[in-house]
């Protein structure tokens, strides 16, 4: 999500909270990356790599910026978070680490979060 579309979520989250007396977590996107950058992660370092755009290209002159520019992705490897969160003693009691499946009245499957998604499932069930 952009800056500029955080900041706004969080304006619009600080007016869903004043009537009650209460503020929204964070003031902009500024302080919500400073929330992240402080939370501890273990040695987890920063990784990053550039992308490009290096699909058709357009036959009009009307070719999107983007389509020419250059992006660095910042990332943390999820594997290894998913590692540290897992030796954090802090979650000992409050992290379900079974995969499931749910479904609703109608049969259809509802997704949760990250252990009732297809790869957790996979994960579990799979032949070796």
């Amino acid at each position: 999500m952009s800056a500029r579309n955080l900041d706004f979520l969080m304006q619009l989250w600080h007016a869903s909270l004043v009537h009650h007396g209460d503020f929204a977590p964070f003031k902009d996107h500024r302080d919500l990356y400073r929330t992240i950058d402080a939370t501890p992660i273990g040695g987890v370092l920063w990784e990053s790599f550039n992308i490009t755009y290096n699909g058709p290209e357009l036959e009009s002159n009307n070719t999107p910026a983007w389509m020419n520019q250059s992006f660095e992705i910042y990332f943390r490897d999820p594997r290894l978070l998913f590692v540290e969160m897992l030796g954090n003693p802090s979650f000992a009691n409050d992290f379900d680490y079974m995969p499931y499946r749910e479904f609703n009245a109608n049969g259809t499957r509802r997704y949760q979060h990250f252990m009732s998604g297809n790869w957790a499932w996979k994960q579990a069930v799979c032949d070796l």
